[in-house]
């Protein structure tokens, strides 16, 4: 199974920016998907979350400026990132969890996608 995240880029303060991600390969279920991200000098922190159910969570710092977002039948997780801050700024990566065809779990990453937010 991989991930192949799409969308990034510069953008300026109060801006917006949509991220997506695409998982492909044997899938039979994703039970969770997360998107995270990892500024210069900082640990990898989570995001957002969806479950297979569609329920979300949010990290406070994002909360009514993030949406995350998944299509189960495209088996993709998309975030759009509104009124964006310099200090989301930082590379962020899409990851799964679930299961593939033959019964064995998965925990895969994106490649991740750097979010420049300056003016």
């Amino acid at each position: 199974v991989q991930l192949q995240a799409f969308g990034g880029g510069l953008v300026q303060p109060g801006g917006s920016l949509r991220l997506s991600c695409a998982a492909s390969g044997s899938i039979f279920s994703i039970n969770v998907m997360r998107w995270y991200r990892q500024a210069p000098g900082k640990e990898r922190v989570v995001v957002a979350v969806i479950t297979g159910g569609g329920s979300t969570s949010y990290i406070d710092s994002v909360k009514g400026r993030f949406t995350i977002s998944r299509d189960n039948a495209k088996n993709t997780v998309s975030l759009q990132m509104n009124s964006l801050k310099p200090e989301d700024t930082a590379v962020y990566y899409c990851n799964a969890v679930g299961v593939q065809r033959s019964g064995a779990p998965f925990n895969v990453w994106g490649q991740g996608t750097q979010v420049t937010v300056s003016s």
